[in-house]
């Protein structure tokens, strides 16, 4: 009981710790995650347009509900994956909290999610965005 916790190594002083998001060493890291945001994004579109304009209407219409029971978990599972990569980008400085919040509410607009990936398509490209192009 007597121990010193500071001592044992298990915790570290405030000033002993490295930071919480580790620094990206180069632009090519910087570039692999915003292509697999971008990709993540057209992905999660994709499994809602399917969701919603295929499986919703077979089991209301046309008395299938195992399409729902297939695509939902799908969707579902492409819906966190592309959160999470928002957030791991906000949390590296590659997005500002505008530009997350934008992204994070595209997922609920069934085409948003396509023009976010297209955004970010020319954004790794070098390209100015619409935004910047004004």
């Amino acid at each position: 009981m007597g121990r010193n916790r500071w001592q044992d190594g298990w915790l570290h002083r405030p000033d002993q710790t490295e930071p919480a998001v580790p620094a990206l060493e180069n632009v090519h890291g910087e570039t692999k995650l915003l292509q697999g945001l971008g990709i993540a994004a057209a992905a999660e579109a994709t499994t809602l347009l399917l969701l919603v304009g295929v499986a919703v209407p077979l089991k209301h219409l046309g008395d299938w509900p195992a399409a729902v029971q297939v695509l939902g978990p799908i969707h579902g599972l492409a819906f966190v994956a592309y959160l999470w990569l928002v957030l791991q980008s906000l949390g590296a400085g590659l997005l500002s909290r505008g530009e997350a919040a934008r992204l994070a509410l595209s997922a609920f607009v069934p085409v948003a999610g396509y023009l976010a990936a297209r955004s970010l398509g020319r954004r790794t490209a070098g390209q100015p965005s619409r935004r910047q192009r004004r």
